[in-house]
């Protein structure tokens, strides 16, 4: 089962459109998609990073150009 990384609820539970949209912009995961824990979330002028206490760090892509 996958979480939403906004929301935290289960992927299948709800619409999630907002949600994705939300983390399409500029907003980080707040909650592990794997586990639904929250996550600490750091956001800098260079992007955000975002730690489970479980299943580690996702970052954002640095943009480059």
């Amino acid at each position: 089962m996958t979480y939403c990384g906004w929301c935290g609820k289960p992927g299948t539970e709800g619409v999630h459109e907002v949600c994705r949209k939300r983390l399409a912009l500029v907003d980080p995961p707040r909650f592990c998609r794997h586990c639904a824990r929250r996550m600490v979330v750091q956001v800098t002028p260079a992007g955000w990073s975002a730690r489970c206490s479980r299943h580690g760090e996702s970052t954002s892509a640095p943009v480059t150009g």
